[in-house]
């Protein structure tokens, strides 16, 4: 009777231990689902679904550009199309958050194809989103030295475009019949490839060009109240200014969001690779325009002057852009008052980007709904843009990056 007695005492206190223990380790578990930020939640997933969409895709040299309304595949480009390196940026920054080989993988697959684009001819200025996009992640994230050749090569068949009389990279060689020589504000990002190329063994020239190309974009393309002109127009022999106008957004003097994105983010950009205060003011007086104006739900329109608001279509991927501009200015200023206010504001945009209002879900193989492509050409309008997702992503790894730091 006494060994039953002992026997049971044994058998309920070795229960009690192992249903403790067991407490304990879903507690634990518990605790490290919660401790997850809602970026990383949107990144898991984001991941997931982007392996997902990349073991369907069977041909390397055609890129995911969008998809049209009510379907749910990417439509495809070849890679002379100026989205080309999106993708292959996705993969990228997929592979940087995850660690996941398969997607090194990918991201290395797709980002072969565009070497060719560091070795012709520049028909555009585009060179800079094509190249620094895709093998600008890969070399930053593996330092692998073939990616570093094609960079550099990429660098000065984009200097190619530059125009010593007007101070700038002629963006559309194709448009000099319309716009002479014309540069964009798009133009502000591509600069990154040259200020990058300066640092890393390329001809020192190229620093030279990008300072040149900011500042005249920031005289010229910048308007008195912090709006910004989509085209400025220069005479092709002489250098001097003719007009500012307008290719995608609604008027030549209107506000076209994915433009004021351009050039906060382009901006706070050449301030980190310059010192010079002139852009760091810039950036912020674009950024404070651009919150000024928001509409109440967070998100831009297409153009904030399209007399059809509230009836307009809205810019997912210009929030995607601003959201990274915003987060490089906020890291830049010194005053954590400011500091704080754009690392905010980012961090709203992208909250809103993160909701299911944006989010496509299992609705179609994209991250994100609801972009602008080019509405005055009625193209692209209200879907899918490759553009998009990525700018998203980055958003999604710099926000964390930055937490992650403060901790």
């Amino acid at each position: 009777m006494r060994i039953f007695k002992l026997t049971s005492v044994v058998i309920c206190i070795t229960f009690l231990l192992s249903c403790n223990n067991q407490n304990k380790k879903e507690n634990v578990d518990t605790a490290l689902v919660t401790t997850k930020t809602n970026e990383e939640v949107v990144l898991d997933k984001s991941v997931l679904k982007i392996k997902d969409v990349l073991e369907s895709l069977k041909y390397a040299d055609s890129f995911p550009r969008n998809i049209t309304k009510g379907h749910k595949e990417w439509n495809f480009v070849d890679v002379r199309d100026w989205c080309s390196g999106f993708w292959p940026g996705v993969l990228w920054y997929a592979y940087e958050y995850s660690g996941d080989e398969t997607l090194k993988a990918g991201a290395e697959k797709f980002t072969a194809p565009l070497k060719t684009i560091a070795y012709t001819p520049a028909d555009n200025h585009d060179v800079g989103f094509m190249v620094y996009c895709s093998y600008g992640n890969g070399y930053r994230l593996t330092g692998n030295e073939e990616y570093k050749k094609v960079l550099l090569a990429a660098a000065d068949t984009l200097a190619t475009l530059f125009n010593p009389k007007a101070g700038t990279i002629l963006s559309w060689p194709g448009m000099k019949h319309e716009f002479k020589h014309n540069t964009i504000i798009d133009n502000m990002m591509n600069l990154e490839l040259l200020f990058w190329a300066a640092k890393n063994g390329g001809d020192k020239s190229l620093y030279d060009m990008a300072v040149s190309h900011a500042e005249v974009s920031m005289k010229r393309l910048v308007r008195p109240d912090y709006s910004i002109f989509h085209v400025v127009c220069f005479d092709e022999k002489t250098g001097e200014f003719i007009e500012g106008k307008t290719h995608q957004g609604y008027a030549d003097d209107s506000m076209w969001a994915r433009g004021q994105g351009w050039g906060i983010y382009g901006f706070a950009m050449s301030y980190r690779e310059t010192g010079k205060e002139e852009f760091l003011t810039t950036a912020q007086k674009l950024a404070d325009h651009f919150i000024e104006r928001l509409p109440e739900d967070g998100i831009p329109y297409w153009d904030f002057d399209d007399p059809k608001i509230p009836n307009s279509p809205k810019d997912a991927s210009a929030a995607g852009v601003v959201a990274c501009g915003m987060l490089e200015l906020s890291e830049q200023l010194k005053d954590e008052k400011l500091k704080e206010k754009y690392f905010n504001a980012a961090k709203d945009l992208i909250t809103h980007l993160s909701s299911n209002t944006y989010l496509s879900g299992d609705t179609n193989d994209a991250l994100l709904l609801h972009s602008t492509g080019h509405f005055p050409k009625n193209s692209e309008i209200d879907v899918p843009i490759i553009y998009a997702d990525y700018y998203f992503m980055e958003a999604l790894l710099r926000l964390r990056k930055i937490e992650n730091k403060n901790i």
